[in-house]
């Protein structure tokens, strides 16, 4: 078995920003709108099955009945919604409170001392994910951040497999975590061994580098799981 070169991880697998900074800016944008819609985490969490952030709030307004005459209408103040959304997560998101998932930060820094490349992706803005990271991780840690705005076009557009690249690693010899059944989906079709985190209870996880290893060594021993 190689020896671990790099980890990859979904930012969402580091903290919970999801309801820590997205649902509170939708909650804003509805009300900057004068909609009065508020999710709550459940809402947004079933919600979140439908991965384009437009058809989730087209769907909550389609439910409502607000300015459903047409779906046409619907998806105007669908964008509407979303663009109103990322301009207040801009502004917002360093203030929102968001903390690392118990264990992750620690996990991270051990890595990165024993020399392990270190790589975050999320489908979010470079331009507050990267200062989130710094203030999460703290600074000079984190190799690489690949967010959609780095993706090729084309329908086989990978975050994870931009990183190896930008970390020079293969997934023979990387480790990702996903925060979310979606980007485990992408991991694993990059052809890397996956830990799937959600919710806050790490318990059980591994989050020691030599932990780390094993499940690294055992998923490469299972052939099933070769590379895409």
């Amino acid at each position: 078995m190689k020896t671990l070169g790099a980890m990859i991880f979904d930012l969402d697998a580091i903290a919970d920003v999801e309801c820590g900074g997205h649902l509170p800016a939708y909650n804003a944008a509805f009300a900057s709108l004068g909609l009065e819609i508020e999710w709550t985490v459940a809402r947004y969490r079933q919600l979140l099955a439908l991965r384009d952030e437009r058809r989730r709030v087209a769907a909550e307004l389609r439910k409502r009945g607000v300015n459903t005459e047409c779906d046409v209408l619907a998806e105007l103040l669908a964008d509407e919604v979303c663009a109103a959304k990322e301009k207040i997560i801009d502004e917002t998101i360093l203030d929102a409170g968001i903390v690392a998932r118990t264990g992750l930060v620690d996990l991270i820094t051990d890595a990165f001392g024993a020399g392990i490349a270190i790589g975050v992706v999320s489908s979010g803005r470079h331009g507050w994910i990267e200062p989130l990271v710094r203030q999460l991780v703290g600074e000079g840690i984190v190799s690489t951040i690949v967010t959609a705005a780095d993706l090729p076009a084309g329908p086989d557009a990978n975050l994870y497999r931009v990183a190896l690249a930008d970390l020079g690693a293969t997934p023979q010899d990387a480790l990702a975590f996903a925060g979310s059944h979606v980007n485990q989906r992408q991991a694993t079709g990059a052809g890397l061994a996956t830990v799937l985190i959600e919710g806050d209870d790490t318990v059980g996880m591994p989050l020691r580098v030599a932990e780390c290893q094993r499940v690294h060594d055992k998923w490469q021993e299972t052939p099933r799981h070769s590379a895409a």
